[in-house]
């Protein structure tokens, strides 16, 4: 079959045929892939950022986001058949761990993960297990909510968490709108009855955001914390989620977080440097974000299913896959780039 590898860091990737995946074990799911998600992380993981966390070995298929139709399955496989069309949790986990056990498989002490650490999607075809296929609706198609698994699958977890805490009145600040933060928006939308501030560097994606159901859209041009302040009454906001983590975000969405508030990461590249003294004198709480469970990426097929939650895709063939990583490099991509077999 076609696949796209990593051959080496700080190279392009290349388009090689490897043998196509097999059923080897009882609960393997083959899935034909019908769309893959580009993601800044493939970009990282390009860059070498990832080698050492990964300890993959070269070449290897990169791609994390997908989803497909099922093409094969092991013999105690009871959840989904052939043909049935599915989107892939980015993880394959044991299911017997506590984490697992405790409906946090995110933290599966004995996870691998397709597309980081072993072959992923930017194939033909993909091996995952039975415990990480969610059906869809036969209203979705796979190239339309690929990139649901992960930076979905991502940002639902994020905003659900922080609409636990959020009350009508209250305010959110989601800082950055790009391929997560769109997601974010309309997650916060059908959860919760919060007022939700968008912030972006880009007037384009402020506007998406604003399009989609945000209810103040501010582009982030040097006035933007005291815009923030201005419409918090000069308090801040109960909540800031931020999708971006880099570039001084992290500076700027802790001067907008009202006091006793939560700030979500999501985003990273940069240190988040706040005085221990301003973290006790006002009680806020910075709260980390890593993916999502197989539980939350049902619920958020069941918003995806019920038009709650639309991704905007920007779509190409596999083979176009450094014009893909192009173009998302350099800002081009609205949403999220989605490569088809």
């Amino acid at each position: 079959m076609k696949a796209v590898q990593v051959v080496g860091y700080h190279q392009n990737l290349e388009m090689t045929d490897v043998p196509a995946p097999e059923v080897t074990g009882p609960f393997d799911v083959i899935v034909r892939i019908g769309g893959a998600g580009v993601c800044r992380t493939d970009i990282h993981i390009l860059e070498g950022q990832w080698a050492e966390k990964s300890g993959v070995t070269l070449p290897y298929t990169i791609g994390h986001e997908n989803a497909g139709w099922v093409h094969a399955v092991g013999s105690a496989v009871t959840n989904v058949s052939e043909g049935d069309k599915v989107i892939v949790h980015p993880l394959v986990t044991c299911g017997l761990c506590r984490a697992c056990r405790a409906g946090d498989d995110v933290h599966c002490e004995q996870s691998r993960f397709p597309g980081i650490d072993t072959a992923g999607g930017y194939a033909e075809y993909l091996k995952t297990s039975a415990r990480s296929v969610v059906r869809i609706d036969d209203s979705l198609e796979p190239s339309d909510v690929a990139a649901l698994a992960d930076a979905g699958l991502t940002a639902y977890h994020a905003a659900a968490k922080a609409a636990r805490r959020l009350r009508p009145g209250h305010r959110c600040v989601v800082i950055g709108a790009g391929g997560l933060g769109h997601i974010g928006v309309q997650v916060l939308r059908a959860l919760t009855a919060a007022e939700i501030v968008v912030v972006d560097r880009n007037p384009d994606a402020v506007k998406l955001a604003s399009d989609i159901g945000a209810h103040h859209g501010i582009v982030a041009d040097g006035g933007h914390v005291d815009a923030v302040l201005d419409l918090t009454d000069g308090k801040g906001a109960e909540t800031v989620i931020d999708f971006v983590g880099e570039g001084g975000a992290t500076h700027d969405g802790v001067r907008m977080l009202r006091r006793a508030g939560d700030y979500h990461v999501v985003g990273y590249g940069e240190n988040i440097d706040v005085p221990t003294i301003d973290i006790i004198s006002t009680e806020i709480n910075f709260i980390g974000n890593l993916v999502g469970s197989y539980t939350d990426l049902s619920e958020l097929m069941v918003l995806a299913a019920q038009g709650h939650v639309r991704l905007h895709t920007e779509k190409y063939a596999l083979g176009d896959f450094q014009t893909a990583l192009d173009d998302l490099s350099a800002g081009r991509v609205r949403g999220r780039a989605i490569l088809i077999p």
